[in-house]
């Protein structure tokens, strides 16, 4: 199974993109959440023109990339896992629920540490929010995320098959909780106790410094609720909040390709990272 992986990873991934792609698009057009002003021709074409340039950055950079390294992790006995004589089925699960975790803390690491959170101000920079928004990356913070996750595959050692399913799950949980979509209240509460929602992730992306720095997870909602970061509604709810990034408001710098390549460099008032920021006389949702 190894060998087939390998040789179609390629295809497997961007076959399931393209797929939840589709759907999540139709999804939007049939039911969006929030009405948008601003062009998604604009939008859509500065987003997934990113996601084409880290792409090809990526695979000139890493050709084996982390599906390589679990192989060779594999091979080598390297690994945690490749220690452990447990069952498959039990390596494939901790290794989906390990390697998000390390999502959610390499999430908070690029809020908290004020030189990465200036490159991770191009995915916060969108001024609107839909599943083109949950690709939109600086090359450089997409470069440090494979380190990153090519470092915890050969400490970890997961099957080849996990990495495959993590990469996959990740890219499609990114375009459906980042989607202008609407769930009925009901299925959106029973969904956000196992998997980050749409409205639980929205949160993230509002203005306001103290709901930005809620909701990190990507995949799982354990995460924020076991590290006391998760809030269920943004104060001026769904339909009032306003998205993006306070400082950053011209769409020809944030929806423009040109302009998202800038917004690291760009001096700007707020210097926000998570340890910079006191929201003591901020209330949360019910204080009083």
């Amino acid at each position: 199974m190894n060998d087939f992986i390998l040789n179609n990873e390629q295809t497997i991934r961007l076959g399931a993109f393209l797929g939840i792609f589709a759907l999540i698009a139709l999804w939007e057009l049939a039911s969006p959440r929030r009405q948008q002003s601003l062009s998604r021709l604009q939008r859509w074409t500065s987003n997934l023109g990113l996601v084409v340039l880290n792409t090809l950055l990526l695979r000139l950079l890493f050709p084996a990339a982390a599906v390589g390294m679990a192989a060779f992790a594999g091979t080598q006995g390297w690994g945690l896992l490749n220690y452990l004589a447990w069952p498959f089925w039990l390596q494939l699960l901790l290794s989906l629920i390990l390697l998000d975790l390390v999502i959610y803390l390499q999430h908070v690491m690029v809020h908290a540490v004020p030189a990465l959170w200036r490159l991770h101000r191009v995915h916060h920079a969108d001024l609107e929010y839909d599943l083109t928004t949950g690709a939109r990356f600086h090359p450089i913070e997409i470069i440090l995320s494979m380190v990153i996750k090519i470092a915890t595959i050969a400490a970890l050692g997961p099957p080849v098959v996990a990495v495959v399913l993590f990469e996959v799950i990740l890219n499609g949980m990114a375009m459906f909780n980042h989607g202008n979509i609407e769930l009925p209240g009901p299925v959106d509460r029973i969904l956000r106790r196992l998997i980050v929602t749409p409205d639980m992730h929205r949160v993230h992306h509002s203005v306001e410094v103290d709901e930005t720095n809620s909701n990190f997870g990507f995949n799982l909602s354990l995460w924020d609720r076991l590290m006391g970061t998760y809030r269920e509604q943004p104060r001026l709810g769904q339909l009032g909040m306003q998205i993006g990034i306070d400082s950053l408001r011209d769409p020809r710098i944030t929806n423009r390709l040109d302009g998202m390549l800038r917004i690291p460099f760009i001096r700007t008032q707020d210097h926000y990272a998570i340890n910079q920021h006191d929201w003591s006389n901020k209330p949360r949702e019910g204080d009083t």
